[in-house]
């Protein structure tokens, strides 16, 4: 999360269409630096070489931040059959070449088939993932390999939309946690011959859809053309990024509770579960967690305008 010293306080969530060869944390500063806000946090990393949906959470709703980067995912990626780089996609260097053999997309879709389900994972080298405090990627490049543990990920599903003789681009819908490139591979190497991504663009997250999302060029447009006041205008309500949390409204004395870490006791409870918090004007209060009996305990609970 990005905080400044000065800054406004501005609160919402912005998703933005990542553009190629840009870090996540680059084209959140840019954003942070449009809307001149004072903190600023993205929902999971892309890398440089994706393109595609990035949630950024403005103000109070960095702390939903975490729950979007717990959320499902979806992609789209190409890859490039028997050439084989040491990163798992084009950003890397060939390390292997190899005949692709002939095979069909009746022959590809019943083998990605078998990748669909719970599974466990190694994640790549060439990740963000830290070992004693230093970054996987950067230890691959010094040629340094290290032992990773296996993750468990679940790929709901996997669509073929287009196959060619050396290449073929995939629509994968993932639970967090799963590396598309390695997907990619382990696909490739099934086939006989290897391959890297070429390819890879995100295009949901939790629900929310690639046309819902502006790029940092159309929002610097904006900007200058319209002032400020027109970026806020594109920020999505933070209520809204949890649309399967049940909504709860909460009394003034609830209100205050809530906000002192208390839990209070509402009268129509749900099954156990995470639920959005709102006060009697229909303003967002923030998360909380209610058991069985219809109790409520603040999880994360956002600072009123009268506190900013």
């Amino acid at each position: 999360m990005s905080k400044r010293k000065s800054g406004r306080n501005v609160h919402g969530i912005i998703l933005l269409d990542k553009r190629l060869g840009v870090s996540s944390n680059r084209a959140l500063q840019e954003v942070r630096r449009l809307f001149n806000a004072n903190k600023a946090g993205h929902t999971g990393s892309l890398d440089p070489l994706a393109t595609g949906l990035l949630p950024i959470c403005l103000g109070e709703a960095t702390k939903v931040s975490s729950y979007l980067l717990d959320a499902d995912k979806r992609y789209q990626v190409t890859c490039q059959l028997g050439i084989l780089t040491d990163s798992g996609d084009s950003d890397g260097n060939v390390i292997e070449t190899k005949p692709v053999a002939e095979f069909s997309q009746q022959q590809l879709a019943t083998l990605v088939k078998q990748f669909v389900g719970e599974q466990q994972q190694v994640p790549p080298m060439y990740s963000a993932l830290k070992h004693q405090g230093q970054p996987l990627y950067k230890l691959a490049r010094q040629g340094i390999e290290v032992e990773r543990k296996s993750r468990q990920i679940t790929i709901y599903d996997i669509q073929i939309l287009a196959c060619t003789t050396d290449t073929f681009t995939l629509d994968v819908t993932c639970s967090k946690g799963t590396y598309i490139r390695t997907l990619v591979e382990d696909i490739s190497q099934a086939l006989g011959c290897g391959g890297h991504v070429t390819m890879l663009r995100r295009i949901e997250v939790a629900g929310y859809q690639e046309a819902q999302s502006i790029s940092i060029e159309q929002l610097d447009s904006l900007a200058q053309q319209e002032g400020i006041a027109a970026l806020d205008k594109c920020l999505l309500p933070t209520e809204d990024a949890l649309p399967d949390w049940p909504a709860i409204d909460v009394s003034d004395e609830m209100v205050t509770a809530l906000r002192y870490g208390q839990a209070v006791q509402v009268e129509h409870a749900f099954e156990r579960a995470n639920v959005r918090l709102f006060d009697q004007e229909k303003a967002f209060l923030g998360l909380g967690e209610m058991s069985e009996t219809g109790l409520v305990a603040p999880k994360r609970v956002f600072v009123s305008a009268a506190e900013q």
